[in-house]
């Protein structure tokens, strides 16, 4: 289910961005040169414009329905397993780094903590 509102959210989001740079702007867009071009004239002037806006406005409500959905899906399915992956990855993890702790703390000299302190200076 995941896999498939992906993917239309995707075709959504090309077809989208197609629609908004064919509308024509306050620079003339792309549309000036390739709307007429790419549609044979039909879609030029006022009925271009609607038609543009209104599909624009269709994919945008679309977009924001798949997106919705996504949360909606990717919140129920897999929370608790992707938890529990997580706990016990954290688990793992903080083993590794105990063991690593014990093995450096064998390997490493001890250090007197006087010798770190410099001598005084008489002059």
């Amino acid at each position: 289910m995941f896999s498939i509102l992906l993917v239309m959210l995707i075709i959504v989001a090309v077809f989208m961005i197609g629609l908004i740079l064919l509308q024509k702007s306050e620079g003339s867009g792309m549309s000036g040169s390739s709307a007429a071009s790419m549609f044979g004239g039909a879609l030029t002037g006022a009925a271009a414009g609607n038609f543009l806006t209104r599909a624009t406005a269709i994919l945008a409500t679309l977009f924001f329905v798949l997106c919705a959905a996504l949360a909606i899906v990717a919140s129920k399915t897999g929370s608790q397993q992707r938890a529990s992956e997580l706990r016990n990855e954290i688990i793992q993890q903080g083993s590794v780094d105990a063991s690593t702790d014990e093995t450096a703390a064998d390997t490493q000299p001890s250090v007197n903590p006087n010798d770190l302190i410099p001598a005084p200076v008489n002059e």
